[in-house]
Formats: C-alpha cells, structure tokens, sequence
C-alpha cells in the first residue's frame, strides 16, 4: 500500500489538467486509476496557504498508485502560489467566487498576522464564477460528481463541517482538532455552494505549526483519506 521512503521524493501517479489558471498555468488533478472517487481533497485554494500542497503531496507521494481511492488536487490556486498572495493573478478571494445565492461584488477583507486587524481586502470578482479557476472546479465536480469534498486550509486549527457529518466528526476524532463552524460571514464560499447543492463539504483548517508538525500530525490521515480507509459515511 505505501511507497518505500527512497521513493517519495516524486509524484508518480497519472493526472489529468483539468483546466487553466488566468496565468495559463495547468490546473491539475489526480484520479484513482478506475472507479469513481468519493471524495475530492483540495489544497491550496488560497496562495498563501502552501502548507496544505506540502502536506498533501507528501500523503499523495506515500501512496502506491493502486491505493489510491479518492481524487487530489494539490493546488487549486497555482497563480496565487507562484505569487504568495491569497488570491489569484487578478486579486479574487477564489474562496468568495462561487455562484451562490449568497454571493456579494463587495471586497473581502483578511489578515495577515494572527494577532493582526482583518484590513487587507481582495475582490469576489466581477460576478459570480468569473475566474477561470472556479469554473474548472465547477466543471470538475460536475464530472467526477464525488460525494464530498475535503478542503484543506490553514490557519485556524479546526475542522468545519455544517453538516456534522460522520466524515468531520471523523476527521475531528483523528486529528484532535475541534469541530466547530467558522463564526464570520462567507457569502459566495465554496462551502455556501456545496450546501446549496447537497454535497458534503469539510474545511479541514491546519494549525499554525512547521512543516514537520503539520506532515506529523495530518499525513498519516491524509493517507487514509486517500486510501479509501476513511470513508464519505460510517462503513
């Protein structure tokens, strides 16, 4: 099931470019090799969240390609990564892009430092799915149809899941973090989306910890994510 040590320093499962970014980088995404995935794991929807494509490649790297059960994206906002900025090439909060019932033109503010003021702001975009990266995703779900979907973020140490479904509480049990919601407004979030269209999504948030910690802590849970060992619902 899992990869001699000597042979995670490279990704060697098959993927497939799923769509560009508004830069033209690929976005990219990796399937098991045959049947359809439950749940979807993404990372990196915010740029300056790189921790998240660390921790998962090193679960993604770990597993032979046979294990693999469910879907990967490593990075679902390569500008912004390329850029460390939270947003994409254009200055869109992606997270604040989906075409929801509750989706706002007003700017999205965020902060930088933990102990800073939420004062630096990025657009949801001109209208609802703007950005060619939510409309890949969109495209992407709409053909892989999973049954929930994983979204790693950092930093605020939780896991969010509205719907307290068995795959948060689960991941809850695993990791030690709490399941509580995000408390602030999220018009046009990935999340607000997912629930308007019955899918199961959890927000699974990192600590603020080093990369050693965070692949300590979350790989060995990732890797049952991936490997079908954690399921969508109690087997």
């Amino acid at each position: 099931m899992l990869v001699e040590r000597s042979d995670r320093g490279v990704i060697r499962h098959a993927s497939m470019v799923y769509g560009t970014s508004l830069d033209g980088l690929p976005l990219t995404v990796w399937l098991p090799e045959g049947g359809t995935p439950a749940i979807l794991v993404l990372a990196s929807m915010h740029g300056d969240e790189s921790e998240t494509t660390v921790v998962l490649s090193d679960a993604l790297r770990s597993l032979r390609a046979e294990s693999l059960k469910n879907a990967v994206i490593l990075c679902g906002n390569p500008d912004g990564i390329v850029r460390g900025t939270r947003g994409n090439a254009r200055g869109v909060d992606l997270n604040r892009n989906f075409p929801t019932d509750n989706w706002s033109p007003e700017p999205v503010s965020y902060k930088s430092r933990e102990s800073g003021p939420r004062d630096i702001t990025l657009s949801t975009g001109t209208h609802p799915a703007s950005e060619p990266e939510t409309l890949a995703l969109l495209a992407l779900l709409d053909r892989i149809q999973p049954r929930a979907v994983i979204t790693l973020h950092a930093a605020l140490a939780c896991i969010d899941d509205a719907d307290e479904s068995w795959l948060g509480r689960h991941l809850s049990q695993r990791t030690g973090l709490p399941l509580e919601p995000v408390t602030y407004p999220t018009p046009g979030s990935f999340g607000s989306w997912a629930r308007e269209h019955s899918l199961n999504l959890v927000t699974y948030e990192f600590e603020a910890a080093s990369l050693y910690d965070l692949k300590e802590r979350h790989t060995p849970v990732l890797i049952d994510v991936l490997n079908g060992t954690i399921e969508f619902e109690s087997p």
